[in-house]
Order: C-alpha cells, then structure tokens, then sequence
C-alpha cells in the first residue's frame, strides 16, 4: 500500500491547472502549424499565423492562451493500492483548482447556482472531477481546462441501431456546421459512440484529451476520424469562421459497448486551444 500525502495532490493540480492553460500540448501545437502551410487563400492563412504566433506570445509573456481558461475538468485514474492521507482527495483537487485559479491570475468562470443568481465562486470551484479505480500504486491525473465558446455547440443524440455508420458521420458533420464560427475553429472534436447516456457524453470529453496524431486502434474508427475530417474541413467553415480548409484539425472517436435497442452518439466540440495536460503522481 502507498500513502500520498493529499497535499501532494493540491499542489499538484495547482500547477497544472496553470500550465494547461498557457501550454498547447505539442502535438496539437504541431496540427496548428502544419494548418498554416495547408491554406492557401491569404485571409484563412492569415488567421492561421495568428493563432500559431498567439501561442509563441503566450509562452513568452507567461499568459493563458486564451482568455477564457476554462471549467477545470479533471480525470483521476487511482490505483486501489494507493491510500490517501491527510484529508480529502476532493477537498485536495478543488484546494488546488482554487490555488491555481486565483495565484495564477486565471480568470474565474464558474457560478454557483445554475439559474436563480449566477453568483461566481471567485475561485474557479468545483471543478467537475471524474474518477476511475485502477491497478497499481499511481495516480494518473488529468487536468483539461474546458472553455464554454466550443462547449456550447456540443451535441448528444439517442440514435437506435437502425441508424448507419453514414448517419453517424452526418451527425457529427451537421454539429459543426450548427457551430459554425462560434466555437472559434480550428476545432477538435471528441466522438463518443455506445454506451448510455451519460457515458457517451464522458468519452466524447475523453476523446478531446487523446493525442490529436494518434488514431483509434480499431481500424474500422480510425477510417471513421479520418472520413469525418475530411467532410468537416470540406464544410469551407475555416479558421474563426472566415472560410478555408482548416474547420477542424482532428476527430477522435471513443467507443463503448452499449444496449440492444441503443446506439448514443456524442459530439464534443473543442477549439483550436484544446488544453489538457497528464501527469502521474
């Protein structure tokens, strides 16, 4: 059995909560860049430059990359050999999501009732935590900042089996083109595909946090990423909605085993600063 001090953890996600936000994960860094060689109008490219320059200055001035730093979303793979020590794992993952927020100058989007006054926390709290028992002594812990511009134009649907591989793909085309410009594309998109209702939801938010160069190991979604871009980017919406070949930079899809009489399918919209950042404890 391995003791972890819940300190530990505070102060671990303090840390990543501000580096996800000032950080793009490198492989998407790298879609971003190859976007800048692929368009060819004057206006998409430009934009293009802008974003890819955005993320030079971020890393420069020590700044977020964007303004809207987003609900802290955290996923934690525990392994049942590790005991926690000196307090909650919660009440230590929300400490840190308030140190990170409020001493790294992040802004503070989270309101503590939904609808009677939308009163902010001041603190970025809860965070939405999301936690799995493993095998092991280690604690997988990932921080994945989720701006609300791209989580609006999210969609789930409660297909049947009737439904086809086709109709599936049209789904997630006519989602991004619902969006349009309003989640500020380049986007990436997470596809969650089986399960129930609330599972596909969360593999669609996993998918966001997979590496934007790695496929699905089943060949047979693998093909499904790639057909879905290529419809997507054939959608002309472009960069920040000004038109080109770059609406989304990738599709990843997650799947689940699901019911007989269901087939559920997810969309989580990303923007071109899809954060997310892993570490292990």
């Amino acid at each position: 059995m391995r003791e972890i001090d819940v300190s530990v953890i505070t102060e671990k996600i303090s840390r990543m909560c501000v580096e996800a936000n000032r950080f793009l994960p490198q492989d998407l860094a790298e879609k971003i860049c190859q976007a800048v060689n692929e368009e060819s109008d004057e206006l998409p490219k430009g934009i293009m430059c802008d974003i890819r320059d955005n993320l030079d200055c971020a890393k420069e001035l020590g700044v977020p990359i964007c303004q809207d730093t987003g609900m802290a979303v955290i996923f934690a793979e525990i392994g049942q050999d590790v005991h926690f020590t000196g307090g909650s794992f919660e009440k230590a993952v929300n400490d840190g999501v308030k140190k990170g927020y409020t001493e790294g100058l992040l802004r503070c989007s989270i309101v503590r009732d939904p609808l009677k006054n939308r009163e902010n926390t001041g603190d970025n709290t809860p965070a939405v935590i999301h936690t799995r028992i493993v095998d092991g002594e280690n604690v997988k812990i990932t921080v994945a900042p989720k701006g609300f511009g791209s989580e609006n134009m999210s969609r789930l649907k409660m297909m049947t089996p009737s439904v086809t591989r086709g109709d599936i793909i049209d789904f997630v085309v006519e989602t991004v083109k619902i969006a349009g410009g309003n989640p500020c594309p380049p986007m990436v998109l997470g596809v969650g595909i089986g399960g129930d209702f609330e599972t596909v939801a969360l593999n669609a938010k996993k998918a966001l946090c997979r590496d934007v160069s790695v496929r699905n190991e089943d060949s047979f979604y693998a093909e499904m990423e790639e057909e879905i871009l290529e419809k997507v980017n054939a959608t002309n919406i472009g960069p920040q909605g000004f038109s080109g070949k770059t609406t989304a930079l990738a599709v990843n899809i997650e799947t689940a085993p699901t019911h007989i009489a269901g087939l559920p399918v997810a969309v989580n919209v990303g923007c071109h600063v899809t954060r997310h950042l892993t570490e292990i404890v």
